[in-house]
């Protein structure tokens, strides 16, 4: 069976996996559903994206997913099998995956995308509140990809994870402007948006 990977394409855990499979170069089947819907709840109970299927595996979580794609098929790993070198990988995953997402996602980008009035007009407290935090997960950030990508000097899962997130904040305009503000993120994201990856993995317009 070829590998399922189901979720809306602009979910930032959708195309981390996704980028995953195709730095692998593993064939996969991209099936668009939304959180909660009943293909995704036949499979994650609590209704979360991504979920997969691949020969009879059924799985949630998309760390879970990612490793699973990353051990399970041939191609370039993309965490190290030295323990030594894998730790920051997986250190810089963990990170990404929970408190980067939870600011930049949760609190800023879903907030400005989905919380709104009456009136149609964007509901501010919890943005208000997560952009003051910006500065230091900016800081954070800058210094872990002064290697060249995040964490390491070579292109990892990490990068997978992070980038999607340093994509959606720049389509807000506090986002895009501590962005703009960070010459080490800018030429970071410059590298790692290069990829076919990246490209291939777009969501549409």
């Amino acid at each position: 069976m070829t590998l399922q990977i189901i979720g809306i394409p602009r979910s930032n855990f959708v195309r981390a996996v996704r980028m995953v499979a195709e730095e692998k170069g593993v064939p996969y089947e991209h099936i668009s559903a939304m959180p909660h819907s009943d293909e995704v709840k036949a499979i994650n109970p609590l209704g979360q994206i991504p979920v997969m299927r691949h020969d009879g595996l059924e799985l949630a979580e998309s760390q879970a997913i990612a490793r699973y794609i990353d051990t399970a098929f041939a191609g370039p790993a993309l965490v190290p099998t030295d323990p030594k070198e894998a730790a920051p990988v997986n250190q810089w995953i963990a990170a990404t995956a929970v408190g980067v997402d939870q600011l930049f996602m949760r609190n800023y980008v879903v907030e400005y995308a989905f919380h709104k009035d009456e009136d149609g007009n964007v509901v501010r407290t919890k943005i208000d509140r997560a952009l003051k935090r910006f500065p230091r997960m900016i800081a954070m950030l800058e210094k872990a990809v002064a290697p060249g990508y995040l964490g390491t000097a070579s292109f990892s899962m990490a990068d997978c994870f992070l980038v999607p997130i340093l994509n959606a904040i720049q389509l807000f305009p506090e986002g895009k402007e501590f962005f703009e503000g960070s010459d080490a993120l800018k030429a970071y994201f410059g590298r790692v948006t290069k990829r076919a990856s990246f490209i291939d993995t777009t969501p549409p317009a």
